[in-house]
């Protein structure tokens, strides 16, 4: 397992974020730990990339433990927050270069060309950034975390703000991450993400994991239904509301 957490606990306050967290992630894998907003997603991502401390419980990332270890940790995975960390001033070959200088890696233009590359950006390269559209910049951002060839990448609500077709790039992006030999953990609040996307979803609800399986699995909680004699599947959708409840709006 590339990432193992078991037992995470979180609070601010008065306030229990996380209650208990359990959950494993294969290597090459995308796990999706999908959730409504306030469930608790990016409080553990936090954790699990070192910036933040749990108050109980143990997360191991690439065989580090993230609690004693953190240094490793960090050289094991990248982030990529919910808004793209990129400077528009720059073109996008000079962010990328930027970042191999940072970390110190020999043939910084090189490695930039390749992720331009990897991320089928090329064209796009000698441009400015501000001129790019929000999938590209998207596409930048993890692109520019990749730099070092990190094994594990967190990507926190990757595509929040995206139109549907930037969102589609950066799906496409995300699974060409897992067939590179990536080990993704995403976090989203859209279903049809999680349903796109994921080998594992697991669902977090009021700071616990309430169900974890695949698609299938999650699916066969709720029973078929029949339409003019023809079986129907419940949706991803469906099941998530029987999990976690209708939106408090309808329980009013």
């Amino acid at each position: 397992m590339m990432i193992q957490v078991d037992g995470l606990t979180k609070s601010f306050g008065d306030l229990d974020v996380l209650k208990g967290v359990d959950f494993t992630v294969e290597a090459g894998s995308i796990f999706a730990l999908l959730g409504s907003n306030g469930a608790g997603k990016t409080t553990l991502i936090r954790i699990l990339s070192t910036l933040l401390k749990a108050d109980e419980g143990r997360a191991v990332i690439n065989g580090h433990d993230v609690a004693t270890e953190p240094g490793r940790v960090r050289e094991s995975i990248s982030l990529t927050g919910q808004f793209a960390a990129v400077d528009k001033v720059l073109t996008g070959r000079e962010n990328l270069i930027l970042v191999a200088k940072l970390r110190h890696l020999s043939g910084p233009g090189k490695i930039a060309d390749d992720m331009l590359a990897r991320l089928s950006l090329t064209d796009a390269g000698a441009r400015r950034v501000g001129t790019y559209s929000g999938g590209m910049c998207r596409r930048l951002d993890i692109a520019m975390s990749l730099v070092g060839e990190p094994p594990v990448v967190f990507l926190d609500e990757p595509t929040t703000g995206l139109d549907p077709q930037s969102r589609i790039e950066v799906w496409q992006t995300v699974r060409n991450l897992a067939d590179g030999g990536a080990t993704v953990l995403l976090t989203t609040q859209y279903l049809d993400e999680a349903e796109q996307l994921a080998d594992r979803i697991a669902i977090l609800h009021q700071g616990t994991i309430i169900q974890n399986g695949t698609l299938a699995e999650l699916k066969s909680l709720l029973p078929a239904a029949e339409v003019e004699y023809v079986e129907k599947k419940p949706s991803l959708e469906e099941v998530f509301l029987a999990l976690v409840g209708p939106p408090s709006s309808e329980r009013n």
